[in-house]
């Protein structure tokens, strides 16, 4: 096995690997170090490639035809975070990326994880899981905006994502959850 600075290891550290296959992984993935504020990814671009957060925290959003930004997606530790619309379908991002605390992150091309998934099977197996969670989430949260109050979305962010928390401003959570700021205000003070 190859040393600790293998980010093969740390991405896919459930699956057996040998040697040969954790230095071509190792070769696939590009080290990337982000601040605060720094836009990793704009709207209206063609997007390449995904990001796999080794440590930080971001945060994907588009801006509607009023101006309102509407956050999308947080990505810390261990999640992978991009504007799949064009990472999929080569149409322009409707996203954009913003570094929300300095961070730490691995770029892989759509190319080279194509390249992965054919020449080691059981990386396409891990991509074909990750898939299936993020889209099996994210089918789960409209079905809650559309079903659940702000109060109890407000809960069940904190709840399931604690470590997030910590790491934006009120108005990030806000623009998550679909509600106004005075609404996240009064909802923390029912619930304190």
């Amino acid at each position: 096995m190859k040393s600790n600075n293998s980010i093969a290891l740390e991405i896919f550290k459930n699956i057996s690997l040998s040697k040969k296959e954790i230095d071509f992984i190792d070769s696939k993935f590009e080290k990337i170090s982000l601040t605060k504020g720094d836009v990793l990814l704009c709207s209206d671009t063609q997007v390449t490639n995904q990001y796999y957060i080794f440590s930080g925290c971001l945060r994907s959003f588009f801006v509607n035809s009023l101006g309102k930004d509407h956050t999308t997606q947080f990505a810390v530790k261990d999640w992978w975070i991009s504007d799949y619309i064009s990472f999929f379908t080569e149409e322009k991002s409707v996203m954009t990326i913003e570094c929300l605390q300095d961070a730490e992150i691995y770029r892989l091309s759509r190319k080279d994880m194509n390249s992965l998934c054919e020449d080691i099977p059981k990386i396409e197996t891990f991509f074909r899981n990750k898939m299936e969670k993020a889209f099996t989430s994210f089918q789960k949260r409209i079905l809650e905006y559309l079903s659940i109050t702000a109060k109890e979305r407000y809960i069940k962010f904190i709840t399931t994502y604690p470590e997030i928390e910590q790491c934006v401003k009120n108005y990030h959570i806000d623009s998550y959850l679909g509600i106004t700021t005075e609404s996240l205000s009064r909802i923390r003070k029912i619930i304190i």
